[in-house]
Order: C-alpha cells, then structure tokens, then sequence
C-alpha cells in the first residue's frame, strides 16, 4: 500500500459546499449550511477541509455558490494560511468566475465546471466529497481500500438499520461489497448479504483522475443536470464498471474511542443540528473534540480567554456543563448546559441553559432563555424571556420547531 503521505500527495479533493441548507432556516438566511457554525468556534466545513488535512490531502478545491461570502472569507482567512509551496485550500465560485455566471446544475456538474483542475493536477486520485456533515474520517483509509479492489469508483457508505435506510440512497452489494445496484430513497432496501443493515451512501466518492474524467465526459453529452447520484452512478453500474462501497465503520483514526467509530450527523433540520451540539456538552459526548491526535482545525482569532465576573450571593457570573469560547465574558450571571460562540456577554442577574449563541451575542440583564438558538450579533434586550411561553416567541417573529426549540435570527440591516 502507498504511505499515507504517498496518498495525499497524489490526491486532490474536491469539497461541495454550495449547499442552500433549507431545513436549517432561518440560520441559512445568509449563509449557506457549511457556514453554520458548529460547536461554538467550528463552522460545519472545518469537519471535512480537517479530515483532509490530518489524512495529508492538502490540495483542495472548495466549490462554494449559494451566500458564498462568509463562507469563502472563512477559508481565505483560516484554510488559506496554513499550507505550503504547491498545497492549497482555495475556495471557487461561480458567482466569482468573470467566464461565466451559471450556477452549478448538479453535484457532477460542479466538478464538470472546473474539470480543468482536475485535469491539471497531474494527481492519481479525486476524492469528492459533499461539504455539510460532522464526523471524523481517515481519507486514506478509504483510497487503499479503493487501490485494493482496483475500482473504477469507491463510495463511503453508512451501515443503517433496515428502518432508516428509506432516508437515503440505498446500494445493493455482493459478498465482496461490490456495489451491483443503487435506490434513491427506497421502499423496501436491500440489506447487506449476511447482515440485517442496509448500505447508504454518504455522498462521498474516490475516483482514479482519468476515470472520473472519462465518465464526466460521458455523462456531459447525455445530461445537462449531470448528478453523481442521479446519473453517474447508475451510468457506471450500466457499463460494468467496478462500483465498491467502503463501510464507514471500518475507518479508525488515532485516539478514537469505541463510542465515536461510525459517527456522522448531517445536522440538516434545527432539530438534528441542536440534539448534535448539545451532546457536545454532555460528560462523555459520543464526537470527541478532543483528541489531540486528530484535531478538528479552526480560524482561531486573536482573542482574550473567556472570563466569569462577580461573586456575590444573588450576582455571580457562573459556566456550568458548558462549551464558552474566547472573547466571552459572564458577568454575574448563570450559563448552564449551553454552547457560547465568540465574544458573547451575558449581563448580570440572567440565565441562559440548554441554549446555542452564536458569536457576538449579548443578552442583557434579568434576562431568561431556554432551549434557543441565538444567531451572530443578536443583542437580547434587558429583561427578556425566549423559551419559556413559545406562543409569545412566535408572536416576537422568531422560530419555534415542533419539538420546541427557538431560532431568534439577526435583525435585517
């Protein structure tokens, strides 16, 4: 097998992060999901653009389109500063390309757009991946089990109970974990041969280069909404092509613990993106952010420690089973279960538990929020109540999910 720093120095990855994230309204008003922030000082991208740099693939492609900006800022100012000569992470975009301003049409046509990097690159493997989901993934594993089958295409698939598997795309296999079939959203899945699970897609492929330019061609001339999943796939299966699946619960990263293997949200509804942040919180959360030996990378900024004030009886700044991050200041006031983002106030004689702020939030005095989601830069005035009478908070124009979690989004400018 090829070293790992064999793999990553001939490998590109191209990352699809244009997605909309519309179930994650109003957090993707104005940004698009992978730029949703994620356990405080993380936004969801980091997860992917880490994976890649801690396997040693440090020749990325960003394909960003839907509210591009922040999003392209973010990896300008972070990704962009930690590589070398001939590594890079760079984010492209259509809405920047002075040749042309059509959007990408589907997830093959986006790496169909910029198919000359690709073809530029002189690199042995593409590993396409989508953008929008937290987990941890050793990228290397999965191009030697692909190098082993000598496969024309190898998709990382998800091991799912029978009863979950209609949520997604669903591939029937062989002993061998050929792939010989694929259903979108299927009524009755086919299981794995000798197990009571199902095989569903990740979204996440490896292609030797001249193949994936060869099928891109292919596929160019028959549909113009060319898709991996709608059409290059089953394309492939068609032409005999060699279609594996690699199970996601047989990679393993250094320092990784029992509970952690297989673990992969697409924190894609409020509900999903809240259950996955909150068990950050928890004693022993099942995503381990920190192992050391496989660290999920951020922009950092240059701020100050996060800070408690006042010690009085009935004015004391208290964190309790709580994610703060720098910059934070709890002044004479109590933050339980909750994650702050950057550079959050939370002023005297308040409580916030069970809660999500973004960065720059302050909430002011006598103030009670519960079971929110607080967006960057929203200033809470004194004496507020969010959670506690959720007619009351719709009536206040925010969010309020069946389960009953509130979305107070930013204000528009």
């Amino acid at each position: 097998m090829y070293a790992a720093d064999n793999i990553g120095r001939n490998t590109i990855a191209m990352v699809l992060a244009g997605g909309k994230g519309e179930r994650l309204m109003p957090l993707t008003l104005r940004r698009a999901k992978p730029s949703v922030p994620f356990g405080g000082k993380y936004k969801i991208i980091d997860f992917v653009l880490s994976n890649m740099f801690n396997s040693g693939i440090k020749k990325v492609y960003i394909l960003t389109q839907y509210r591009a900006y922040s999003l392209n800022k973010h990896i300008r100012e972070s990704w962009g500063t930690w590589t070398g000569l001939g590594e890079f992470y760079v984010a492209i975009s259509p809405e920047t390309r002075s040749e042309s301003e059509e959007w990408f049409k589907g997830t093959a046509d986006a790496i169909l757009q910029y198919l000359r990097f690709v073809e530029s690159s002189n690199a042995d493997y593409v590993a396409i991946f989508g953008g929008d989901h937290i987990y941890k993934m050793d990228v290397t594993q999965m191009i030697n089990y692909h190098r082993m089958n000598r496969a024309d295409i190898t998709i990382a698939a998800l091991e799912v109970p029978v009863e979950e598997a209609g949520r997604f795309g669903v591939f029937s296999v062989d002993e061998d974990s050929r792939i010989t079939a694929f259903a979108e959203k299927p009524k009755h899945p086919e299981t794995i041969p000798g197990r009571d699970t199902c095989f569903a897609s990740m979204g996440n492929y490896i292609f030797p280069t001249k193949k994936l330019i060869e099928v891109l061609m292919e596929g160019k001339k028959l549909h113009e909404d060319l898709d991996f999943g709608k059409h290059v796939i089953p394309m492939m299966l068609e032409r005999g092509d060699r279609v594996f699946a690699y199970n996601f619960n047989d990679n393993v990263i250094p320092g990784m613990r029992a509970e952690e293997r297989g673990y992969w949200k697409d924190v894609g509804t409020i509900e999903s993106y809240y259950d996955a942040n909150m068990d950050l919180i928890n004693v022993s959360p099942q995503l381990n952010l920190y192992n050391y030996k496989w660290p999920i990378l951020t922009n950092q900024g240059n701020l100050p420690p996060a800070k408690t004030v006042f010690d009085d009886e009935d004015r004391r700044g208290v964190n309790i089973d709580s994610y703060v991050c720098a910059g934070c200041i709890t002044s004479g006031s109590t933050v339980r279960r909750s994650i702050l983002g950057p550079l959050c106030k939370i002023n005297s004689y308040s409580l916030v538990e069970e809660s999500i702020l973004f960065e720059s939030v302050t909430v002011g005095r006598h103030s009670k929020i519960r079971r929110a989601i607080i967006d960057k830069g929203v200033v809470i005035p004194d004496g507020t109540t969010i959670g506690y009478d959720l007619e009351a908070d719709r009536r206040s124009g925010y969010t309020v999910t069946e389960s009953g979690i509130v979305v107070v989004p930013r204000k528009d400018r």
